[in-house]
């Protein structure tokens, strides 16, 4: 009888060409918007996707072709996370006046993404990738390099905190 062995089959980790090339056809967009949602400057947002894909061409030897994805979203979110830090040491936090009642606020979109940017970064990463981009608790994890359990307290909190920011659809309206 003929024993055989069952061994791992190493993969090359070395991302090819084409798994590079369909991995930018495949997320740019949603790399792009992920981006802007979080930092609102096009330009910014931009520069960001075109240095996450420059660094991730840089870095192919060492990237599994299959991880792409979750590397690409690590990189921008990491990136977008310098950024805001940086822009917060550089500028004086200017303080806005709360809305009172007589505010004629209609465009209830507008409100909702002047709270996001109210939000940690943190926070407004993962709610943007949960409820805008759609993605997993598993794969929101993965990208921030958070467990699941503190992506779903980041969701928790940041909803809380929208919520609280919008107040009732009254004084929206």
């Amino acid at each position: 009888m003929k024993v055989v062995r069952h061994t791992m089959k190493t993969r090359n980790l070395k991302m090819t060409i084409t798994e590079y090339n369909n991995l930018v056809e495949l997320y740019a967009d949603r790399v792009y918007r992920f981006v802007l949602k979080c930092i609102r400057s096009e330009e910014l947002a931009k520069d960001i996707v075109q240095e996450s894909f420059a660094r991730m061409w840089k870095n192919r030897p060492e990237i599994d072709g299959n991880k792409g994805k979750s590397y690409l979203f690590t990189t921008a979110h990491h990136m977008v996370i310098d950024t805001v830090r940086k822009e917060q040491r550089q500028t004086v936090v200017e303080q806005v006046p709360e809305r009172g009642h007589e505010s004629n606020y209609s465009d209830l979109r507008e409100i909702l993404d002047e709270a996001l940017e109210k939000l940690p970064s943190m926070q407004k990463s993962v709610i943007v990738l949960r409820d805008y981009e759609g993605y997993s608790y598993k794969e929101i994890a993965s990208i921030c390099d958070i467990s699941e359990a503190q992506v779903k307290i980041n969701i928790y909190r940041g909803r809380v905190a929208l919520k609280k920011y919008i107040g009732s659809m009254e004084t929206v309206i």
